[in-house]
């Protein structure tokens, strides 16, 4: 998928000769210069790291304005859908371009609800893991075993079984997810029913257990879907990047997935709501009062951070905190939680939005602030907080996916470097080697 080339050029001067280059323009006027031939005109490359002004494709999914706080899922603002929508239509709207009828909706959540058991042979794959492997770890693994289970998923450019290789994916992964979460902490498995829908189901089988019924809250359900929907998708970042790298050698759906599950990992990535709790149970323990804390981060020989504040690329303000923070609010309250973590959370939170050095710089609660106090408020423990992320990005994962693979003029991924090793030199024999 190329975008559209409009008059205007961009003019490089490099040994001597004066080259244009046609510059792309989005349908959000964002623009950027085609630099395809670049290499073959001049013999050179540009050199970005990170790719922090590198478009590595153009796509229809998700529009992302950081210094205005904008995030749009196939146009529609988040907080509509936030509001408005469920997880699975949130999903589907990503997936297939637009939102479903009614039709369409319910045809996909039976499809979902259909495919959400795992194969029993899939189940004893949990018994070789120790009780302290990572959920993570878990997870990543277990997705990728589904490419042998259906074996004809694996040709990427098939489209005949495209669509239900994506709803056995989305299907399975809450099941999964659950599992390695019942393996961690040494519980029976919850297997799933048909009767609830995507979110409650999947609260079932984390925390049911056989000796009681189990029941089910509403608030929970509600704020878990919010979540979820928040957390979609996000545009070109590292776990996304990764799963179309991955994709574009035409690898399945299932083996890309996992790919981006592993990227998700990082602590620079998925793991900053873990790292918020990891941060306020430091503080407590240190018996430091909210404003204590916020003196330490200003003081820079402390070398210490205010995590899950700023944004790498909301250079104002992160929409999704503006809607999360309303409904983590609302869920503490209807709840009737009182933690003394939650409550340090919020006062931590108070505290720095009234404090110049934070406000000059820009720097207000993102997401993942929020959304590591609601998965604790929820009961999820701190190290299933990066699950839970992966659950909700899944579909913007394989709308990423979707969209490369079906792409016509998507080639193989492959960056160029600089080379700044030694030049040339010979093999010397080990005896003469000093």
């Amino acid at each position: 998928m190329r975008g559209e080339a409009v008059a205007e050029n961009a003019r490089i001067h490099i040994g001597g000769h004066d080259l244009e280059f046609p510059v792309v323009v989005g349908t959000e006027n964002e623009r950027g210069i085609d630099i395809t031939n670049l290499r073959a005109k001049t013999g050179v490359v540009t050199l970005d790291p990170a790719f922090m002004n590198t478009a590595s494709t153009v796509s229809s999914v998700t529009h992302l304005d950081g210094e205005k706080g904008i995030l749009r899922y196939r146009g529609i603002p988040i907080e509509e859908l936030g509001e408005k929508s469920t997880f699975v239509e949130t999903a589907y709207l990503l997936i297939y371009g637009k939102l479903p009828t009614r039709p369409e909706l319910d045809g996909f959540q039976r499809l979902l609800t259909r495919h959400s058991m795992i194969h029993e042979d899939m189940r004893r794959f949990f018994d070789g893991y120790p009780i302290t492997a990572h959920p993570m770890a878990i997870l990543s693994a277990m997705v990728t075993s589904l490419s042998s289970f259906y074996p004809y998923a694996l040709n990427a450019k098939d489209d005949q079984y495209r669509d239900i290789t994506i709803a056995r994916l989305m299907g399975k992964l809450p099941t999964i997810a659950a599992f390695s979460y019942k393996k961690n902490i040494g519980h029976p498995f919850i297997y799933p029913r048909n009767d609830l829908d995507y979110c409650a189901n999947f609260l079932h089988m984390m925390f049911a257990v056989p000796a009681e019924p189990y029941k089910m809250n509403e608030v929970a359900v509600r704020a878990l879907n919010l979540l979820l929907i928040l957390h979609a998708d996000h545009e070109q970042n590292c776990s996304t990047s990764t799963v179309r790298m991955v994709g574009s050698a035409h690898t399945n759906l299932f083996a890309s997935i996992s790919a981006g599950i592993c990227a998700l990992w990082g602590p620079l990535h998925g793991g900053a709501n873990q790292e918020v709790v990891e941060m306020l149970e430091d503080i407590g323990e240190r018996g430091l009062t909210a404003k204590q804390f916020i003196d330490q981060v200003k003081d820079k020989k402390a070398g210490l951070r205010l995590m899950g504040f700023g944004h790498r690329v909301y250079k104002n303000f992160d929409p999704r905190a503006k809607i999360i923070k309303k409904a983590c609010d609302e869920l503490l309250q209807k709840l009737g939680i009182h933690d003394p973590m939650l409550d340090l959370a919020l006062e931590l939170e108070e505290t720095a939005l009234r404090d110049s050095y934070f406000v000059e710089r820009k720097l207000y609660p993102n997401v993942d602030f929020y959304s590591g106090i609601i998965y604790r408020a929820l009961g999820v423990p701190t190290q299933m907080f990066t699950v839970l992320f992966a659950l909700g990005r899944l579909p913007g994962w394989i709308a990423h996916w979707k969209e490369m693979i079906e792409d016509p003029t998507t080639k193989i991924g492959r960056p160029r470097q600089i080379y700044m090793g030694p030049t040339q030199t010979h093999y010397v024999p080990l005896e003469q080697r000093q």
